[in-house]
């Protein structure tokens, strides 16, 4: 999956290091030079793990750590804070802050690729229940209801959903939604995404309801009320 990955860090050579590797690990990366656009960042792309150093010139880290996680929009997305302070109280604070993980400068590279994975997993994983703008999907039965009403789908325009869903606003380009609906390791143009989210579209508007599905042109696709 082609995940998305927000690096705030203000000293550029890191940032660029890491920003390599973990394109080469096959991950998409945005990088913010302060906390302050490091914010702006995070509500523009809603990416799926965000990496934090502690300092910052503008802010601390733990100041942008509190902010992303008081924001019912940003909440849920893991923050790793990478950073040189290494004591245990400095590992206790940033993660009493909300920071879902706590890597000390320097630090392996595969170690913290592996770590990023296993925080994505877990961020995902238990949401049994996804809800957006009167949409509801429950990963356990398989059910979708719209304002009330049940919405059947195909297994395909399920997955869409679902991914849609995971992060709702975020414009998730054909690939991206390639990746997660249909995976890796299946050919598929760009054409058959469009295809399904006609369907998808289909189903979510019966019965005269407003269209919830954004079309980005050049871009992809998002779940948004605010079009």
């Amino acid at each position: 999956m082609s995940q998305l990955i927000l690096i705030i860090e203000d000293e550029l050579a890191q940032a660029q290091v890491l920003q390599y590797n973990l394109e080469a690990a096959g991950f998409e990366v945005k990088h913010a030079a302060n906390g302050d656009d490091g914010l702006a960042k995070t509500q523009e792309f809603l990416p799926d793990l965000i990496l934090l150093d502690w300092m910052l010139p503008d802010m601390s880290g733990i100041e942008v750590c509190t902010k992303i996680k008081r924001d019912q929009d940003t909440g849920s997305i893991p923050v790793i804070m990478l950073t040189a302070r290494g004591t245990e109280e400095d590992k206790v604070r940033g993660l009493n802050t909300g920071a879902d993980d706590y890597v000390v400068k320097p630090y392996s590279l595969n170690t913290l690729v592996a770590r990023i994975k296993a925080n994505i997993r877990s961020s995902s994983r238990g949401q049994v229940e996804l809800s957006y703008g009167g949409l509801q999907l429950n990963t356990e039965t398989h059910r979708v209801r719209r304002d009330g009403d049940p919405v059947r789908l195909g297994p395909t325009e399920f997955r869409l959903l679902h991914t849609l869903l995971s992060r709702p606003t975020k414009v998730w380009s054909r690939a991206q939604l390639l990746d997660n609906a249909w995976g890796t390791d299946v050919f598929v143009d760009d054409r058959t995404v469009d295809v399904h989210i006609g369907r998808l579209r289909n189903q979510l508007n019966k019965g005269g309801k407003p269209d919830i599905i954004r079309t980005v042109r050049g871009s992809g696709y998002s779940i948004d009320i605010e079009k």
